[in-house]
């Protein structure tokens, strides 16, 4: 494993890295937005405004990691 110095950018992933990565980043987004719903429809406010949160929160870090990479 070999040590980068402090400021030194890494490389890019690979793109099907990237794709695998954000592919498990929709995969749990789907289920945390399956949990929101749930959550709302039986009256539960705050776990359903958690997954909510979990949702967004893990699609956006999906997004970036195909993106940006």
């Amino acid at each position: 494993m070999s040590e980068r110095a402090p400021g030194q950018e890494r490389g890019r992933r690979p793109l099907i890295e990237r794709i695998g990565l954000a592919s498990v980043a929709l995969v749990l987004g789907i289920l945390f937005g399956g949990v929101a719903v749930a959550a709302w429809l039986g009256g539960e406010l705050f776990l359903a405004v958690m997954g909510a949160i979990g949702c967004l929160m893990t699609l956006w870090v999906g997004a970036l990691t195909l993106f940006r990479g």
